[in-house]
């Protein structure tokens, strides 16, 4: 009835025409993108050790230099720096602040630098609220350093003084201790920075009639 090539034409149409019914009632499998776990993490930063020794460590104590060591009181790499007047352990996060503040203020200003004297290497871990003692130590919370009185942590250069005290005067704001703006050349602080009242004329001879003074 029909020849072979009319055959292999209405072949052809019929399954173009199945095709086109398929993906018209075949729902399209497209696939979604995986999303993402959506994890915060608490007291974020940029600045962290590349590896430690151990993964946690003792709270320990912010050192007090009691001896004559004037080491980290005065500026060494810039200009102006900021020395804190009380001993502290600053965190990561604090340092990052204090940073981004810094680098924020003093971009504009051509051939300006900036230097960072200490760095979060310490490990510090906590617990939940209303948690039973034991069960060991608490898992890794942030990173934070030790920093005793009188030491420089920041150091800028490249600009008017000005412009540097103005910087310092924002970032005080983001420390939980107080700070100084010292410049180049000032004169170190030894030991903790302590100074004895000068001994007068009449405490020396309040003391030594105390001395000789008869005994009853």
């Amino acid at each position: 009835m029909f020849s072979a090539y009319t055959k292999r034409a209405l072949g052809a149409v019929s399954t173009t025409t199945n095709s086109i019914i398929s993906n018209v009632f075949t729902r399209p499998t497209t696939t979604r993108p995986s999303l993402l776990p959506l994890t915060a993490v608490r007291f974020a930063s940029n600045f962290s050790p590349k590896r430690t020794k151990y993964r946690k460590a003792h709270k320990g104590k912010i050192p007090i230099p009691i001896g004559g060591s004037t080491k980290g009181t005065t500026v060494e790499f810039g200009d102006y720096g900021l020395r804190i007047k009380e001993g502290a352990r600053l965190t990561a996060r604090q340092l990052t602040a204090v940073h981004n503040a810094l680098r924020r203020k003093i971009k504009p200003v051509k051939g300006s630098q900036l230097w960072m004297r200490v760095f979060p290497d310490v490990p510090v871990s906590s617990k939940g609220n209303e948690v039973r003692m034991g069960k060991g130590k608490g898992s890794f919370d942030y990173w934070a350093c030790r920093v005793p009185i009188n030491r420089i942590i920041f150091e800028i250069a490249g600009m008017r003084k000005e412009i540097a005290k103005e910087a310092f005067r924002l970032v005080s704001y983001k420390l939980p201790v107080k700070v100084e703006m010292v410049e180049r050349g000032a004169k170190p602080i030894v030991g903790a920075g302590y100074i004895a009242p000068p001994v007068t004329n009449t405490v020396k001879e309040a003391a030594v009639k105390e001395v000789t003074k008869p005994s009853a």
